[in-house]
């Protein structure tokens, strides 16, 4: 079975900054070409970059958030663009304002379908939220990295809450652990059988499952 760390993939790369002064929006969206500035529905103003691709919302404040980027270099080359382009406006910028990544997405799958059900169980009411007719997913909240993985029936799961790519990886880990610890998963994270009961303190389902299933 393949790694279920190397399906990994960065769906989406949210961060933010500022530029320390307010911003007449009005002004800045008949000058800024490309930019989409409609206070009725949304307060802030959008601008999207091509290359990287990625939209910034630029708010009244200064304050800016970028979103939409595939990693964290793309999301800091896309907000030094917007810097440029208001420095081309000649509203002042610093020469590196604080940019603060808040929040990776990221997608993978676990290679097998799971039972959602006994995962709710095993994994304990107050680590989890799974209501099937609401959503079809299961939510679990890590500690440890401090993220929120929802978990579905075909064994796909999304990863949200990272501030470092490295987050996900972690979290796979995790939950790879924890599902092989509960027998719910033929997983183990590549580790030779005997490691394996050895880390399981030769949990007799576990083990089973990894000879069997």
């Amino acid at each position: 079975m393949n790694d279920p760390k190397d399906s990994i993939n960065i769906e989406n790369v949210v961060a933010s900054t500022g530029i320390g002064q307010e911003l007449d929006l009005q002004s800045v969206a008949m000058d800024l070409k490309g930019a989409d500035y409609d206070p009725e529905q949304f307060p802030g103003l959008v601008y999207r970059t091509q290359d990287p691709k990625s939209a910034a919302l630029i708010f009244r404040s200064g304050k800016i958030v970028c979103t939409g980027a595939k990693s964290p270099v793309d999301v800091r080359e896309s907000i030094h663009i917007v810097f440029e382009k208001l420095r081309a406006l000649q509203i002042p910028v610093a020469d590196e304002p604080e940019i603060t990544v808040q929040n990776i997405v990221t997608s993978a799958d676990l290679g097998e379908s799971l039972n959602l059900n006994a995962i709710a169980i095993g994994l304990g009411l107050e680590n989890i939220e799974y209501e099937p007719e609401q959503f079809p997913g299961l939510v679990y909240r890590l500690d440890q990295p401090s993220v929120v993985a929802l978990l579905f029936g075909s064994g796909k799961l999304v990863i949200t809450g990272g501030k470092d790519p490295d987050d996900a990886r972690e979290a796979v880990d995790v939950i790879l652990s924890r599902l092989s610890e509960l027998g719910l998963m033929k997983w183990f994270g590549g580790l030779p059988t005997r490691k394996v009961a050895q880390r399981n303190n030769g949990t007799p389902d576990a083990i089973w499952c990894w000879y069997r299933c």
